[in-house]
């Protein structure tokens, strides 16, 4: 099997021999795809320079076991390096796609948001949070792990936006009684189809959506600990 022209971004690389790395990468079209690149590590490797993280690739590889050998990557530019607390967001979507998607399961329109929230990254200057929930958001309900957030699951209709609604676990939104266990998050109509639109200008809205996504990550991700959340959480950047 030999896949050429594949855009790709890496996700995480480790040693492997004395010369050589292995990646994974997310790919539009393929997912998260291993690959081993042999000599990246070399002084002199053209691979080398652009195996970077947060950076438009355009990678081939050979192989049909589940390592794949890169045999060429090249950077499509148009991104600036993420520093700082941006940087910090980029490792945190990284760790989501990572914990979230299987191998080799495609997700395109995944791929897309990454890339444009990227971007969104490299350019802002603060208000990183109004950056990661879209994104958050998006992973989850493209993964099947959020119901959406624009109807309600027991009529069907489109959310009330003076009517509270509670995210019942397995289900979705329904109308709260008032009888729910206490941890499962209640939010008003209004903020619930700002979320569904990716409108971030209310403050209210970006709180109720914070204690909505720790729910869902915690709801889903159980015992597993997401590193750089927990670093952007005690930053409040999260």
């Amino acid at each position: 099997m030999r896949v050429l022209n594949e855009p790709a971004f890496v996700l995480h690389s480790i040693p492997y021999k004395e010369t050589s790395l292995i990646l994974d990468v997310f790919t539009r079209d393929y997912g998260r795809v291993a690959l081993i690149a042999k000599g990246a590590k070399r002084p002199h490797s053209s691979l080398r320079p652009v195996l970077q993280q947060f950076q438009p690739l355009q990678v081939h590889w050979t192989g049909k076991n589940e390592l794949k050998t890169l045999t060429k990557s090249e950077w499509m530019g148009g991104v600036v390096p993420l520093v700082g607390d941006a940087l910090l967001c980029g490792f945190y979507m990284n760790e989501l796609i990572v914990k979230f998607l299987a191998r080799e399961d495609a997700h395109e329109n995944l791929y897309d948001e990454y890339h444009t929230t990227i971007v969104k990254l490299s350019q802002a200057s603060g208000s990183y949070e109004k950056i990661l929930r879209p994104f958050e958001i998006f992973l989850l309900q493209e993964t099947g792990f959020c119901a959406p957030l624009d109807y309600c699951q027991d009529t069907g209709d489109v959310l009330d936006p003076e009517v509270h609604y509670v995210y019942q676990p397995e289900r979705g939104l329904r109308p709260t009684t008032g009888q729910e266990p206490g941890h499962w998050p209640v939010l008003q109509g209004k903020h619930l189809l700002q979320l569904a639109q990716a409108q971030f200008e209310d403050q209210e809205t970006i709180s109720l959506s914070k204690a909505l996504m720790r729910f869902l990550l915690s709801l889903h991700l159980q015992d597993q600990v997401l590193t750089t959340r927990q670093i952007l959480i005690d930053l409040k950047k999260l």
